[in-house]
């Protein structure tokens, strides 16, 4: 048996444990977001007021605590703080599941009781959305156990895209039976996988020695003196955390990879991505909850079918040209889109399907843009940045998220889509052009012209034509 075979056969068992804790952590993440959307729904009927709350109370923690959240990555243990993050977050949301179940049986309790419960939803959802990011090292794993890193990469991303799926489809079809059975289910399985999650990220990590390196610059955590009161190091931990998000977010701006970070999280500003602005609305144009959810199920095919394009692309023309292929792709596909519902308006199911086609097309490029924007900051990024610089990403991709959410808050009527539709692919286009102009930096252009339009060959062409005119001049 040589050694390369046990090299192999090592990598690859190493890969298939963190694509098994990868695999639990973002099915249990998929469907839980999805179903807490179904619970609310079945709980509060007739109002979206709960539901938005929920939403938005969870995207701005992340905001607001993304940064102190990176800065615990790049200074804590890594396997300290993957653990904490599968144990809190199966934890958490747990706990939601029984708040829900609570919820759900209508249990006897005071309008004061069920506030509180909601109150606590909201809290437990806020925490869940952290540890959502604090799971992001799972990521970086990848990077120590494989280089080139683009395979393992588009796997993971295939992972997150099936779970996308399949997970809210297994969790609609348990609530269509009873939503107290798929609370009861969805309590169950974060239960039950959270052993085997810890366990499989846990082997990784001992089987890889860069993995127990200690980080180099990981400076230790401040720790305030005992004598001081709760008040004082309440205050004094806030203006640490704030200190904090202010340094990382001027690195954030400094680095090199800053616009094409920037441009990835201004695509999360959009209601063209079949979420739910986009499906009540096209359920007020006639089209059916099937109807709907063949087209979702399309459009994620086209997402999972990018994670085979791309690595292709990325190995022809690198990661850099291939971004700017792809972006470009989707910024065609939803202006072809969004002319086809402009023109036939009159017609809403026409108008509709035009809409409809254009954000299937799109979603080709969204993804493939992701994916090589992602190897773009993991192979840019310094090993002693990567969580400060990944958690200032995701604070701006929640800020654009939540701009999405209000935009339908201020044109809430599905007559007004069109002007939600519009911010969407104006944002699009401004990422675009964030991506070329990163790229215009780093290569000095942008597109490879042929051969007989660049400037070398034309100054040659046009020296042999003066030389015959010359040639000819002196007969």
């Amino acid at each position: 048996m040589t050694d390369s075979w046990r090299d192999h056969s090592s990598n690859t068992r190493i890969t298939h444990r963190l694509y098994i804790s990868h695999f639990l952590s973002t099915w249990n993440s998929r469907v839980f977001e999805f179903g807490a959307v179904l619970y609310l729904a079945t709980i509060y009927p007739g109002t979206l007021l709960p539901m938005s709350i929920y939403a938005l109370s969870r995207g701005l923690s992340a905001i607001i605590f993304a940064s102190a959240v990176g800065h615990y990555i790049d200074v804590g243990d890594r396997l300290k703080v993957v653990r904490l993050s599968i144990v809190l977050q199966r934890l958490v949301v747990a706990a939601s599941c029984l708040v829900f179940y609570k919820l759900a049986v209508g249990a006897p309790g005071s309008r004061w009781m069920n506030l509180g419960l909601l109150a606590s939803l909201t809290v437990l959802a806020c925490v869940e959305k952290l540890c959502s990011i604090l799971n992001m090292p799972k990521i970086w794993f990848s990077c120590s156990i494989t280089d080139p890193n683009t395979a393992m990469n588009a796997q993971m991303r295939r992972i997150d895209l099936v779970c996308k799926l399949v997970g809210p489809l297994f969790i609609a079809l348990l609530d269509g039976i009873s939503t107290r059975t798929a609370i009861i289910v969805n309590f169950g399985m974060n239960v039950c996988s959270v052993v085997i999650e810890y366990y499989s990220i846990a082997k990784v990590y001992y089987e890889v020695a860069e993995l127990q390196e200690p980080k180099k610059s990981a400076a230790p955590l401040h720790r305030e003196p005992a004598r001081l009161g709760f008040p004082a190091r309440a205050w004094n931990a806030i203006r640490q955390s704030v200190r904090h998000s202010l340094k990382d977010f001027a690195l954030y701006f400094k680095h090199q990879l800053f616009l094409p970070s920037l441009a990835s999280a201004l695509l999360y500003l959009t209601v063209l991505s079949f979420s739910g602005q986009m499906v009540t609305w096209l359920l007020s144009t006639g089209f059916s909850s099937t109807q709907v959810a063949v087209a979702r199920t399309i459009a994620v095919a086209f997402e999972v079918s990018a994670t085979w394009l791309a690595p292709s692309l990325m190995g022809k023309i690198g990661p850099i040209r291939a971004a700017l292929w792809l972006v470009s792709w989707q910024i065609s596909c939803l202006v072809g889109g969004f002319a086809v519902f402009w023109i036939f308006v009159s017609r809403p199911f026409v108008s509709a399907s035009g809409l409809v086609g254009g954000t299937i097309l799109s979603r080709l490029g969204l993804r493939g843009f992701d994916l090589c924007a992602q190897i773009l900051v993991q192979e840019g990024i310094e090993a002693d940045a990567r969580g400060s610089f990944s958690s200032t990403e995701a604070a701006w991709q929640n800020f654009f998220e939540i701009c999405s959410y209000v935009s339908t808050i201020i044109f809430a009527r599905p007559d007004q889509f069109e002007w939600p539709a519009l911010i969407s692919i104006v944002a699009v286009t401004v990422a675009g052009i964030l991506y070329a102009l990163y790229v215009r930096l780093q290569r000095g252009h942008l597109l490879h012209l042929p051969g007989c339009l660049t400037h070398e060959r034309f100054n040659r062409s046009g020296q042999a034509a003066f030389n015959r005119i010359s040639s000819f001049s002196d007969f």
